[in-house]
């Protein structure tokens, strides 16, 4: 009996999600290590020598292709509807922003911590066994790359419940205010020269986008007729392409993301515009009981494989080439030809990685009964903590010092954060 009412709130739960998001965001990470795939070019040429490119970049059509691949925009947009969800949920609980702190930390940190504490040892043990430091700094630069997206997901994450307030008493004129600021800061950084002040747009273009599904979980953008939503797309791109043709960006939507940039929040609007325009399709494609259990299974350990998939990318290259026939030249046809084959590996080895990580991911925020939380002065020191490792990747690039701070800047927060006993008790 309680197996079957357990599996009717399970169906009951189900039936209430968007389950074109939890498909959308699980798209995103794969497409993410796809790219990544394909950016990273190690194999052995025709005279014998070690060759490390980047392929995709040095295809012709590579910028074109990042007006569709980069999909970051959406990503943020997507967590903005998840936080929205979770928000209003824990509010009917009678949780408030501290607690909502708390628990989107905790879902960062928990993973970040294993990657850095790996990334500690095997660059502290790489240094003292005498790798060439250049080859060990263009290693440890591209396995970290991806660990900016912990820093600015969090902060747009930590400062949804404000921004939900705003979404809720003025719309419109937020996103006007965020929009506007976001130009305001390009602006200012293309005039001077000084990149460091595009990370404001940490905020205004994240959160702009982080809006964005805000107005999709509301149902903006399903109340709108497929002709308007298709004119939000060519309207978000036209301004692109014009943006893009007076100089102003690079045509490389890649270049356009650390500083994030206003064509992200132009990408934003045209890839929630489109997700809409496709969502029947995608629901019904969702139905299937097997899609479900696939979707699920890879959206559990979502964070996991975005966090490890690099270090394995070049974990299996490095492998590859001790067998030299499973190393062709970068950018050959041969190469090219055996993409498939080492996605497949490099997923399943990812996969492999997250059966004993993904605990991390998955493991309960709740407070056991009879502890109390962290106060919101540990909680927000932790949310710092957090942030830090992941800024510091961002404008520095990872190397042993930046593991060994995230390492100990992680392990504190968490500590931050655990449940605690009464104090009475």
């Amino acid at each position: 009996m309680s197996i079957s009412l357990d599996s009717e709130v399970a169906r009951a739960a189900i039936a209430k999600r968007d389950l074109v998001v939890d498909l959308s965001r699980v798209a995103c990470v794969l497409l993410v290590v796809v790219i990544h795939l394909l950016m990273i070019g190690v194999g052995i040429g025709p005279d014998g020598a070690i060759i490390a490119s980047r392929p995709l970049e040095a295809q012709p059509w590579f910028a074109a292709a990042t007006w569709a691949g980069q999909i970051m925009p959406l990503f943020f947009a997507l967590g903005g509807f998840t936080a929205l969800t979770a928000w209003r949920s824990l509010e009917r609980r009678g949780g408030d922003q501290v607690d909502f702190v708390r628990g989107r930390v905790l879902r960062l940190a928990r993973p970040a911590l294993p990657l850095f504490l790996f990334f500690s040892v095997a660059l502290g043990a790489a240094t003292l066994a005498g790798v060439d430091a250049a080859l060990l700094d263009t290693v440890a630069t591209g396995a970290g790359s991806p660990l900016w997206f912990l820093g600015a997901f969090l902060l747009a994450q930590s400062f949804a419940p404000l921004m939900l307030r705003l979404h809720e008493t003025a719309p419109a004129r937020t996103m006007l205010v965020l929009f506007a600021g976001a130009v305001a800061v390009d602006a200012a950084r293309i005039a001077t020269g000084i990149d460091e002040i595009g990370l404001a747009n940490l905020v205004f273009v994240w959160f702009f986008v982080q809006q964005l599904g805000f107005w999709y979980s509301d149902g903006w953008f399903r109340a709108r007729r497929p002709v308007q939503l298709l004119g939000l797309v060519v309207l978000a791109y036209a301004v692109l392409a014009g943006v893009v043709a007076a100089g102003w960006y690079s045509p490389d939507m890649l270049v356009n993301l650390n500083p994030p940039t206003v064509p992200l929040a132009l990408l934003g609007i045209a890839q929630v515009s489109l997700l809409t325009l496709v969502h029947r399709p995608l629901a019904a494609l969702m139905r299937g009981k097997r899609m479900q259990a696939g979707v699920f299974f890879l959206g559990a350990r979502a964070m996991t494989i975005y966090l490890w998939h690099l270090p394995v990318i070049i974990a299996v290259a490095g492998i590859a080439l001790l067998v030299p026939a499973l190393s062709p030249a970068p950018g050959s046809a041969a190469w090219w030809a055996t993409r498939l084959i080492v996605f497949v590996v490099v997923l399943a080895l990812v996969l492999l990685v997250s059966m004993p990580l993904s605990r991390f991911e998955t493991a309960s925020t709740a407070i056991p009964e009879g502890f109390r939380r962290p106060d919101a002065a540990a909680t927000w020191t932790a949310m710092a903590l957090t942030l830090l490792p992941a800024f510091a990747v961002m404008q520095l690039f990872l190397d042993l010092p930046i593991a060994l701070m995230g390492a100990v800047s992680l392990s504190i927060a968490l500590w931050l954060l655990r449940s605690r006993r009464p104090r009475n008790a």
